[in-house]
């Protein structure tokens, strides 16, 4: 399941209907609100993760690339840099599961 293109934009579109297991479901709405509302997340916003198997260190490291994306997509837009095309998105997206986000030296 993971991996497919199909799979991913189900998510996009409809995450509660897509094939996506609940454990991912329940980190997904979780980035949603540290994306939208991150103001107002509580200890209790945890409990539906920790409920799935996820732990703090997973949590911290998905508010942390929620985080940083958003300072990517801010600074690409403010700064004129040219958006990568779709084409170049699929490679880097394809490197990045192979690889991970990690660069050795």
């Amino acid at each position: 399941m993971l991996g497919s293109e199909t799979l991913v934009w189900g998510v996009l579109r409809d995450l509660e209907n897509s094939e996506l297991d609940e454990k991912h479901k329940a980190l997904f709405r979780f980035v949603q609100k540290v994306n939208e509302e991150s103001p107002k997340i509580t200890a209790e916003d945890m409990e539906p993760l920790y409920g799935q198997g996820w732990t703090d260190e997973a949590i911290y490291f998905a508010i942390t690339v929620c985080a940083l994306f958003n300072f990517y997509n801010r600074w690409i837009d403010s700064s004129g840099v040219h958006a990568l095309s779709e084409e170049a998105h699929r490679e880097g997206g394809k490197r990045t599961a192979l690889n991970g986000y990690a660069r050795s030296s």
